[in-house]
């Protein structure tokens, strides 16, 4: 498709949804290529346990920030992917009018769309003060403390994630004002235009795909991959959904039926959490995971709409 706008076609809602098929799709329509904003499928040494595209998914389209770093990289934020990110599309789009951007992780996504929270100034000494007592409090800790301190935050936040709780727990203390109250910025300029396509699915059906997900990760061998990890299990990047619940049975705090049915349950709380958080974004336009033609549709519709109008622009001046 020839234009000179740029566009950023985004496809989120919550895991399981059927997020990487419909992409994939999309990608082959417009001939573009994916990024992936889902933050666990980065991680290289993280496969079955993270949902990373198939191989005949990946062979099918060129996709980009998967695999890109390890476990063991230490303070990659939001921040380094914006900037990742965007440096990837300058070059991306003199070439192509099209990408597509997919994932589950919406503070990620909305640092390509839109641009990274920018905080309040605040004192470096306080800053690292801050820091090192938030360090050196376990996971319990961060998040009763963030649900005291910021109940809105908390509500939509990994609570498993420690990175994202001593954060928010960092600018609170240091500004003294909720994190929430504060993140909602000034959108950052950008020189494409995002569509933002929602998946989503009746409660039941979602909870289906879940289950049968988690079961599928089983029988691939998650446990061994667990196994393979559990040397490493204090890395925060493996303090997620699927591996600690794993590395409890391995601990012989959980027998396997029970750690796999909590995965389940913690995968469908996050899910939940994904659903809040995207819904709250009203450029977002909601489908079912099947609606392929009526994406399409609409997608076409957001390109033709801006490229009329420069049409038009362009004939008035004529």
């Amino acid at each position: 498709m020839n234009t000179d706008t740029k566009y950023l076609i985004v496809v989120c809602g919550p895991t399981a949804v059927g997020k990487t098929a419909l992409s994939v799709d999309i990608a082959r329509h417009y001939g573009a290529e994916i990024i992936s904003a889902d933050s666990r499928q980065f991680y290289r040494e993280m496969n079955i346990g993270t949902a990373k595209p198939s191989a005949t998914e990946l062979a099918a389209v060129p996709h980009h920030f998967i695999n890109n770093i390890s476990i063991h990289t230490k303070n990659y934020s939001a921040g380094k992917y914006e900037q990742e990110v965007l440096e990837f599309l300058d070059e991306y789009f003199k070439t192509k009018s099209i990408a597509v951007l997919t994932g589950g992780s919406g503070l990620f996504i909305n640092a390509v769309c839109s641009g990274f929270d920018t905080f309040e100034a605040t004192d470096f000494k306080q800053q690292i003060t801050a820091r090192t007592f938030l360090n050196g409090k376990d996971l319990s800790w961060l998040q009763q403390e963030l649900e005291r301190t910021d109940p809105e935050y908390y509500a939509i936040v990994d609570k498993k994630n420690p990175v994202r709780l001593i954060r928010a727990l960092e600018v609170i203390f240091t500004t003294g004002k909720k994190y929430s109250e504060q993140r909602i910025g000034k959108k950052a300029e950008r020189n494409f235009t995002s569509i933002k396509i929602g998946l989503n699915l009746e409660r039941e059906k979602l909870y289906a795909r879940i289950n049968q997900r988690v079961d599928g990760m089983m029988k691939a061998g998650l446990l061994e991959e667990a196994k393979e990890l559990y040397t490493f299990k204090k890395l925060h990047t493996l303090n997620t959904v699927g591996y600690q619940e794993l590395f409890d049975y391995i601990e012989d705090k959980l027998t396997l039926e029970q750690a796999v049915e909590l995965i389940k349950q913690s995968t469908r709380n996050y899910a939940k959490r994904q659903l809040t958080w995207f819904k709250k974004d009203k450029g977002i336009f909601w489908f079912g995971p099947e609606e392929k033609e009526e994406i399409i549709r609409y997608i076409n519709a957001q390109i033709a709409l801006p490229q009329r109008q420069e049409e038009i622009a362009r004939n008035t001046e004529e």
